[in-house]
């Protein structure tokens, strides 16, 4: 799919807008670096311009690849960590399946039985209910899953979670690249756009586990998933 198109209103055509916000999402770069990298190219452009083209458009790409991504499993994982934001901390929560792939994430101000409830109606709108739910040993966790989740079955256990810590790791590395996120929109948006991005581009390519062919197959895929959603850009 070519994307030589001219987007409306903007002096880059698509395709360069859709390079640079996926670097940005996809690998750990800050504005300034994808800036760099198209420089290399010989295309010049200022670090705002990169940041304008990914708080404009980051909303879109995350709901084309979310409709497009696979269902997810039956058993998922859900942790939180804490992200400190302009000196002040916000508790950040996750909830994965078990290969891997990233269903939701959500800032908030609290780690307690409110927050949690929250958190849990967000998935419930999104996606059917679990037949497994695996948590730590956080308190806050034992009533809203028997409320939100009344049929699944709710393990509690620190070593079972693994899945989950492991899918905090891509988040430490941007906020050490980038140096702590800025405002707590801004990382919610930059997070849940990275998350969906990894989605397809890691989880699904299974690089440590398929042979070359089949990582190129899935590669395609997944880049067949990301063009398509900037083609979508010419509507909006």
């Amino acid at each position: 799919m070519q994307l030589n198109q001219q987007l409306k209103r903007h002096r880059f055509p698509l395709s360069i807008i859709s390079q640079s916000v996926w670097m940005y999402h996809r690998f750990n770069h800050s504005y300034r670096g994808v800036q760099e990298q198209l420089a290399f190219r010989g295309i010049v452009l200022s670090h705002e311009t990169v940041r304008d083209w990914c708080l404009k458009f980051a909303d879109h790409f995350k709901d084309v690849i979310k409709k497009r991504e696979r269902k997810p499993s039956k058993k998922w994982h859900l942790d939180e960590m804490t992200v400190k934001i302009n000196g002040n901390p916000f508790v950040l929560w996750r909830a994965v399946d078990e290969e891997g792939m990233e269903l939701d994430m959500f800032l908030q101000k609290r780690r307690n039985k409110k927050a949690a409830i929250r958190f849990l109606n967000r998935l419930l709108g999104t996606y059917l209910a679990p037949r497994i739910i695996v948590t730590n040993k956080l308190k806050s966790y034992n009533k809203p899953i028997k409320h939100v989740y009344s049929k699944a079955e709710h393990r509690s256990h620190k070593s079972l979670n693994n899945r989950e810590e492991n899918a905090h790791q891509p988040t430490r590395r941007k906020e050490k690249c980038l140096i702590k996120f800025k405002s707590p929109p801004g990382a919610q948006k930059l997070l849940s756009l990275m998350g969906k991005v990894r989605n397809i581009f890691a989880v699904d390519v299974g690089r440590y586990k398929k042979k070359a062919p089949d990582r190129r197959l899935a590669f395609a895929a997944a880049q067949a998933i990301w063009l398509e959603a900037a083609q979508g850009l010419l509507s909006i």
